[in-house]
């Protein structure tokens, strides 16, 4: 058997494979007031099918405002969890596992009457983009409700049945504008340690998870913009993160605003030595992403011992059965749904 299609645990969470399906922002589906819709019931199940180990819901908002868009998900209110608790009915039907990435965009939000961040600094565009609106700066006691915010979303995701959480403290979101220097020049407890409200966030969102219950963090090990952070800085967060709780990092890069002289790699397996680098030193299960849609190489990425779970972006959108055809590619041989086994041997 292949490394990547063994089984792998997350303290209770026992998965079939080590194929992740990453989180990725079905904009062009409405999803009114945050709820899930017919599409997302689809996408998601239809992974499963396909073989996914763990199935990661997108960026589902802590805030009406923290969300990317009007037609993203969000898990803000107790009247949202009914139709998750549907979808990860469903998806548990078909051995995958499910969590939710609980989000808040910061200045990133654009439908946001006015978005807020850890600083007033504005987010920079790409010469000839629209300019975003100016973010206001969270008070003290705004940014430690937020933090209460996420930790009633864990709560509702839990309610709801999902395996795990993941928080998002990635790509130039609302964790991440906390965490960067660029961005955050705040004077107070939250601009000191950087590192300060991604802790409060862990801190919280286990108080209301159960005991062995996985929580993963994905953090941006590296930003590209002129003057942004390194591998060293982000290690060093992820030191606290560690601390406070986090079980898992999902290691990505960059995401807060345009390349400089810095520029994110265009070849399969670019961000790989990130995660190796994570798992090097923080000494815990780590998930790869980026490009890693060819078989062999994310085989290859799992069985060098770069990371412990390869995640698949684009390449389940191509191809829901992309965990079923790995499988079949590695080993030889695959375990399909009974009324596909005709075509699928």
């Amino acid at each position: 058997m292949a490394k990547l299609t063994s089984s792998f645990e997350l303290k209770n969470m026992k998965l079939k494979n080590r194929i992740v399906m990453s989180p990725m922002c079905q904009y062009s589906v409405e999803a009114e007031d945050g709820v899930p819709t017919d599409w997302h019931y689809v996408h998601y199940v239809s992974r499963a099918v396909g073989g996914a180990g763990l199935i990661l819901v997108e960026a589902a908002a802590v805030d009406p405002e923290g969300r990317i868009s009007s037609r993203d998900l969000g898990i803000w209110s107790d009247e949202q969890i009914p139709a998750y608790k549907k979808l990860v009915d469903e998806v548990h039907k078909h051995g995958a596992k499910i969590g939710i990435q609980l989000a808040h965009a910061g200045r990133k939000a654009e439908d946001a009457i006015q978005p807020v961040s850890a600083s007033d600094t504005p987010l920079n565009v790409r010469e000839g983009e629209e300019a975003p609106k100016t973010p206001r700066a969270l008070s003290t006691g705004e940014a430690s409700g937020l933090v209460d915010k996420f930790k009633e979303a864990a709560r509702r995701a839990v309610e709801a049945g999902f395996d795990t959480v993941e928080i998002h403290g990635a790509h130039g979101y609302l964790i991440h504008q906390f965490m960067s220097p660029s961005v955050n020049n705040r004077s107070d407890e939250y601009g000191k340690d950087l590192a300060k409200f991604g802790v409060d966030v862990t801190k919280a969102v286990k108080e209301v998870v159960p005991k062995d219950y996985p929580v993963i963090m994905r953090m941006s090990a590296i930003e590209y913009e002129d003057g942004g952070y390194g591998l060293d800085h982000a290690i060093e967060i992820a030191k606290q993160f560690k601390t406070a709780g986090v079980d898992v990092f999902d290691v990505s890069t960059g995401g807060e605003g345009p390349p400089g002289k810095l520029k994110p790699g265009n070849y399969p397996g670019y961000q790989v030595p990130f995660a190796r680098e994570f798992k090097k030193t923080l000494e815990v299960p780590v998930i790869a992403v980026g490009m890693l849609e060819d078989f062999s190489l994310a085989e290859a990425v799992i069985a060098n011992g770069d990371a412990d779970l390869a995640a698949i972006g684009r390449g389940m959108l191509n191809d829901p059965y992309w965990a079923i055809h790995a499988e079949k590619a590695l080993d030889g041989k695959v375990d399909a749904p009974v009324p596909y086994k005709r075509g699928i041997r």
